[in-house]
């Protein structure tokens, strides 16, 4: 009788070992590559479509901010560089009077050498023709200078009119509020009609297409484990209900750390382990912060 009460205890104890014998190797969260949105630009904002669990696509334009007094400030510049560029002088126009007189003066001095060498010229009337000609070069080296400079500083004005104007569109730009990638809006900060200041949060988007599992294995475990490798990922639904994913490995993390509180690996006793991802195509059933197993 003794032995088969002995017998009925080993078998009891077999079946408890077996019901309890894990089927992954690790255990996580399901996580998302998510982005806060935030206003680049004070002003009221306008208008803001979007409702939380939206589907929205990248560079997609989903609100504006009041762009008014950014598009006069656009104009005004616009009109100060026209005003700029009429005060440049016009080179060839204001040196034409001098140029003339040079012109002429370099006749009168090619006439008194002629006469000069038929003894019909004293050598003053000569050296002074030679004197005007040189004077009226340099006059009219130091009018092109003077005209360069000033139509190089109006130019500099107008280069920094320009810079100024570009910054400007580039806060207008700003104003139009787009999605930095494509995916669901999780979570709107934000009404149309309220004023909207730079760095305030406006909305939540995350990529829920590709999904992330943030597991953790042991150090006896890294051997087994590379980046690109594929795994079999299990969504946690609760009860028995799990589904199985397939995954790849996309990241390990380079330091350990204390497990925590909230997962299981394989090895009870280990204190220390390594973060990994696995990134795994979602159909629609794995929602952000749902328990998953892995099984490398």
């Amino acid at each position: 009788m003794k032995t088969i009460f002995t017998l009925l205890g080993v078998a009891a104890l077999l079946t408890a070992c077996s019901g309890n014998k894990q089927d992954y190797d690790a255990t996580g969260t399901f996580e998302a590559t998510e982005v806060t949105v935030s206003a680049e630009q004070n002003g009221r904002l306008l208008s803001l479509d979007i409702t939380e669990g939206m589907t929205v696509n990248a560079l997609q334009q989903v609100g504006l901010i009041d762009t008014v007094q950014l598009a006069l400030q656009a104009q005004l510049l616009g009109a100060t560089k026209e005003s700029i560029a009429s005060q440049r002088p016009d080179l060839t126009k204001q040196i034409a009077a001098t140029r003339q007189q040079l012109e002429k003066a370099e006749l009168e001095q090619k006439r008194f050498e002629a006469l000069l060498k038929d003894k019909a010229a004293t050598q003053k009337q000569f050296d002074d023709a030679v004197s005007q000609v040189n004077v009226l070069k340099k006059q009219l080296e130091a009018q092109i200078s003077s005209l360069g400079n000033s139509t190089q500083s109006l130019n500099s004005q107008m280069s920094a009119t320009d810079i100024q104007r570009l910054q400007v569109l580039d806060q207008l730009k700003k104003c139009h509020i787009t999605t930095p990638i494509s995916g669901t809006i999780l979570s709107k900060y934000a009404e149309a009609g309220e004023f909207a200041t730079i760095g305030k949060p406006l909305f939540k988007i995350a990529d829920i297409e590709r999904m992330y599992l943030r597991a953790y294995v042991t150090s006896a475990q890294l051997s087994s484990i590379n980046i690109g490798q594929n795994v079999k990922v299990y969504a946690d639904f609760g009860g028995e209900d799990r589904k199985e994913y397939q995954g790849t490995v996309t990241w390990i993390s380079e330091h350990s750390e204390f497990t925590p509180k909230t997962i299981l690996t394989d090895d009870e006793r280990a204190d220390l382990v390594y973060a990994v991802k696995i990134a795994v195509k979602n159909d629609g059933q794995i929602k952000i912060g749902m328990y998953g197993e892995l099984k490398i």
